[in-house]
C-alpha cells in the first residue's frame, strides 16, 4: 500500500486530481521509492516540460514520506539537471540520512526516461 499523508494531498493524495498523485512505497529503513506521472497541467515554461515546482514539490513530498507521515518541511534545496517531459514518469527515491531528536535530514532524487532530472536535500521536523 502507498504511503499517503490524506487523499486530498497535493503530492500524494489518492482523490485530488489536481496534484501529482505521487506513488511512494517504503524501499528500506527510512527510505521510499516510486514516481508520479508528468502531466500537461505540470507544464513550465519550458513547454512539453514540467514545471521546476513541480519537480521540487515531489521531491519534497519524497522526503517528507521518507522522514515519516508527521514530518513536514522545514527547508529544502533543489538542483535541477534536466527536464521531465510531459508524458512521462518523474521516479524518485529518497532517504533519511541522519535523525536529530524530531528533525530529519534527508535527500532525493528525480529522474526521467533514466536521466536524473534534480536532486534535493531538506530538513524536516516531526
Amino acid at each position: 500500500m502507498p504511503l499517503v499523508h490524506h487523499e486530498l494531498c497535493f503530492g500524494c493524495g489518492r482523490t485530488n486530481l489536481f496534484g501529482l498523485l505521487l506513488e511512494v512505497d517504503e524501499a528500506g529503513p527510512d527510505s521510499v521509492a516510486g514516481r508520479c506521472f508528468v502531466k500537461q497541467d505540470h507544464q513550465g515554461p519550458n513547454r512539453g516540460n514540467a514545471h521546476e515546482g513541480v519537480v521540487g514539490a515531489a521531491l519534497c513530498e519524497a522526503m517528507a514520506l521518507a522522514c515519516g507521515l508527521e514530518a513536514r518541511a522545514e527547508s529544502f534545496e533543489v538542483s535541477l539537471d534536466g527536464h521531465a517531459p510531459v508524458g512521462a514518469f518523474l521516479a524518485l527515491e529518497a532517504r533519511v540520512e541522519r535523525r536529530d531528536g524530531p528533525i530529519a535530514y534527508a535527500s532525493a532524487t528525480a529522474s526521467a526516461d533514466r536521466r536524473m532530472v534534480a536532486k534535493a536535500k531538506g530538513r524536516f521536523r516531526s
